[in-house]
């Protein structure tokens, strides 16, 4: 049975970051239950509220980064603001911060200072570096990641340029690899050391652990990945194919069987003979070959009749979607892959679900993105003890 709060209710956690790893990891905290409070700047606010479209003056992608987080508003370069800041660390599970290396010990709010206030506190500490090195001071963003993993190196047509992907990824990857590394620290603390411990988080080495073998591959053969489009050097055929009727599907065929099925069912058996064919390896380096074989058959054919076709032999093939066909989906639906939440501003609104499904303690949306400030009086008056009258001097001031 589940209680519907989450494997982590009761947990704390304050999120003092910004775009966008760092957020992320406080957001998909919040989906399973930790009570996250989210602090900005009292004038300039969180900047993903000026990112991206708006409707009716709300902000659409902080509804999906602010879901589940109380917000207030305080200024930690501000004394009064940081010792506000301390307060609330001081009974905090987490803090998520993702400041320029120095910031927050010049704000007095480093780990020495915050660990010794609070040693069951873990700090999670996200930038693009890392907190040592001779980057560590750099400005950066996941963009720039991209481009020095060699992620950017690799993607892209063999005669175009390095392409950087047009959405957040290496803060989405570092964001996935913050979160359960702040779920390994809270193990340890309560199943070991009863201490929390700092989390060093440099955008760009996530990124680099799911870019593959390549490293390795360097290392012992000297050889350097180049850029192939949507095709592999590990397998084919491997690529996006276009229908007669103008839609498109992409194919894979990593494993040797369905490399067989897929040439058996476009009309061409005699290549499953051919010795090279044997590994993916080997039908890489036939690309040509095959991506015509395959490419020609789906050319002649509808979308329809091409799913049908591939699944009916258990071939491996899926549409390429764009969003309304995501939103549209049978399966997905039917897995609530996406859901509807409601806003009190724009009514229902729709945006993806939790990452992971836990059948005892499930994660869940309990709301959008809040206005800022929206939790100011729940947090400060109600939750640390200050009148309103000192809550309302702090805000003439411009500490919240």
């Amino acid at each position: 049975m589940t209680d519907g709060r989450g494997p982590l209710a009761g947990i704390r956690v304050l999120d003092a970051a910004t775009l966008f790893a760092g957020p992320l990891i406080a957001t998909m905290l919040g989906d399973f239950g930790a009570d996250v409070i989210k602090i900005e700047h009292p004038q300039r606010g969180d900047p993903v509220r000026g990112h991206g479209y708006a409707k009716d003056g709300q902000p659409l992608w902080w509804k999906v980064i602010g879901r589940n987080k109380r917000c207030i508003t305080l200024n930690l370069g501000d004394p009064d603001g940081a010792a506000l800041f301390r307060r609330l660390a001081a009974t905090a599970d987490v803090v998520v911060e993702n400041f320029r290396p120095g910031t927050m010990e010049r704000w007095g709010l480093g780990w020495d200072v915050l660990h010794q206030l609070n040693p069951r506190l873990v700090m999670v500490r996200v930038t693009g570096f890392g907190q040592d090195g001779p980057y560590a001071r750099r400005p950066a963003f996941g963009t720039l990641m991209e481009a020095m993993t060699g992620f950017a190196h690799i993607t892209g047509e063999p005669d175009g340029p390095p392409t950087l992907p047009p959405f957040g990824l290496a803060d989405g990857v570092c964001a996935m690899a913050g979160t359960w590394a702040t779920a390994f620290a809270l193990y340890e603390r309560d199943t070991r050391s009863g201490e929390g411990q700092m989390i060093d988080m440099a955008i760009y080495e996530p990124l680099l652990t799911v870019l593959g073998a390549q490293p390795t591959v360097f290392d012992q053969l000297g050889i350097i990945q180049q850029r192939t489009g949507n095709r592999t050097a590990n397998n084919a055929p491997r690529n996006t194919y276009k229908t007669r009727d103008g839609r498109w599907v992409a194919l894979s065929t990593s494993a040797d069987t369905i490399a067989e099925r897929v040439m058996r069912l476009v009309g061409h058996p005699e290549v499953v003979e051919e010795p090279w064919f044997r590994t993916g390896r080997g039908r890489a380096e036939h690309g040509d070959l095959l991506d015509r074989m395959v490419g020609e058959w789906i050319a002649a054919h509808d979308f329809a009749e091409v799913m049908e076709r591939f699944e009916a032999v258990e071939a491996a093939v899926a549409p390429i979607y764009d969003v309304r066909d995501v939103l549209e989906d049978p399966h997905f639906r039917h897995r609530q892959s996406i859901v509807t939440v409601e806003d009190p501003v724009l009514g229902p609104i729709r945006m993806q679900n939790v990452l992971a499904r836990l059948s005892a303690t499930p994660g869940r949306i309990r709301w959008p993105g809040r206005d800022r400030g929206a939790d100011n009086l729940a947090v400060f008056h109600d939750e640390l003890g200050l009148t309103t009258e000192e809550v309302a001097a702090l805000a003439r001031r411009g500490v919240i």
